[in-house]
């Protein structure tokens, strides 16, 4: 929910005359039949409250970014909270701080990171908002980091260990950071084209394959009494870029298979609390534009642009992660989302890209969908989940070959 798009008068410098705590001010039309569908189906919901913000909510009123003022964010945090209350299971508060395009500016003149200190007075102000609403005891996430620095963002860690007043050796760095309540840690684990096995050389970056320098991280400042001991980390952005994107994007089966590698790892991870899909579809290609320049959204979808599944369509629906253990067999993990019980799927397997699937092996699931089951390698071998519904309907997975990670 970007703040500025909720508020009256978004674009404006001057402020409108209104209460800004009374949520009847605000237009919530996009998400309460949002909130409604999520209720029907029993869905718990997160709701990531961030900007761009009004500009009359900035101090400088330049632009939508910059240096948003957090007593303006603790009223709309009220007003917010006032009118989902108890809807929400979890608050996230600001969607990538650590990224220029959400918040401004990321570093002063001699390249010191501000971002962290502004994203702390929000989050706080974001609490304050919240208790004055009344909403009984909410479950709030802090960060909601992107990956990686790059000289303009601030790397995830460093970000995280400024926002909580602590210095490179996770040792307090001010009295005046009380420890934060916080419920959890947000993070856009991304991994770029080369895949969930990336690991990059800057010391404070965290994608997929990295996950334990977060959770370590976090351990560290609950040690420096910053944040509560054993923080959940809630990977609530992820996605793999496909073709067509020429530089981020990779073939639409890879991009099936490295999706379901990655939600193995945060499986396997046992702080992971949650794992997201972004985006549904892709976004639109750039009118006019080729190359690079015609695709600077997202390719990662489970749909193209057009509405076309893609081979993760049914990846997400029947996620499938092999993993070579020995020269003759392979671990493998699998999800049928969406699972309502324990119950039974086909393991099927074919030789090489083409050709028909046979039926391999029964795997069994729990109540979840998920299973891991020990199966045969050979060379070139490729795999697949079928699965029948309660209601009858099959459906197949997604092609997916042996990885060694």
């Amino acid at each position: 929910m970007y703040w500025q798009e909720v508020t009256p008068s978004g674009g404006d410098k001057t402020q409108p005359d209104i209460d800004t705590t009374d949520p009847a001010n605000y237009d919530w039309s996009r998400f309460d039949p949002i909130f409604a569908a999520a209720e029907q189906r029993g869905w718990p919901v997160i709701l990531t409250v961030s900007g761009p913000v009004p500009r009359w909510a900035t101090r400088s009123r330049r632009d939508n970014v910059t240096r948003p003022d957090p007593n303006k964010f603790a009223q709309f945090m009220t007003a917010a909270g006032r009118h989902f209350g108890s809807k929400v299971a979890y608050w996230s508060i600001w969607n990538e701080p650590n990224h220029p395009a959400f918040l401004q500016p990321q570093y002063d003149r001699r390249h010191r990171p501000l971002s962290p200190a502004i994203y702390r007075d929000l989050f706080e102000a974001a609490q304050k908002g919240l208790k004055s609403a009344k909403v009984p005891n909410p479950r709030m996430l802090f960060g909601e980091t992107a990956p990686t620095g790059t000289g303009r963002d601030v790397s995830p860690l460093a970000f995280l260990r400024g926002a909580l007043c602590l210095s490179s050796t996770y040792h307090r760095t001010s009295k005046r950071c009380a420890k934060l309540s916080i419920a959890g840690y947000a993070h856009h684990a991304y991994t770029p084209k080369a895949g969930p096995n990336f690991k990059h050389t800057g010391k404070d970056n965290v994608f997929i394959g990295l996950l334990p320098r977060l959770t370590s991280a976090l351990d560290k400042a609950a040690r420096a009494g910053a944040i509560p001991a054993h923080l959940p980390v809630f990977l609530t952005e992820f996605g793999i870029q496909s073709t067509p994107d020429p530089i981020f994007g990779v073939p639409l089966q890879q991009q099936a298979e490295y999706r379901s590698i990655s939600e193995r790892i945060a499986y396997d991870n046992p702080r992971v609390k949650s794992f997201s899909q972004y985006l549904l579809k892709d976004d639109q290609p750039r009118k006019g534009l080729t190359g690079s320049a015609r695709y600077g959204g997202f390719e990662s979808g489970l749909l193209t642009s057009s509405g076309k599944e893609k081979p993760s369509y049914d990846g997400f629906r029947l996620a499938l992660a092999v993993r070579r253990r020995t020269r003759s067999s392979a671990s493998i993990w699998g999800e049928v989302r969406p699972a309502r019980a324990a119950g039974t799927a086909m393991l099927q397997i074919r030789s090489g890209g083409k050709g028909a699937f046979r039926n391999y092996k029964t795997v069994s699931y729990n109540r979840l969908g998920y299973f891991t089951v020990t199966a045969g390698y050979a060379k070139n071998r490729q795999y697949r989940l079928a699965w029948a519904a309660p209601d009858g309907t099959a459906y197949e997975g997604a092609p997916t070959r042996a990885y060694d990670y």
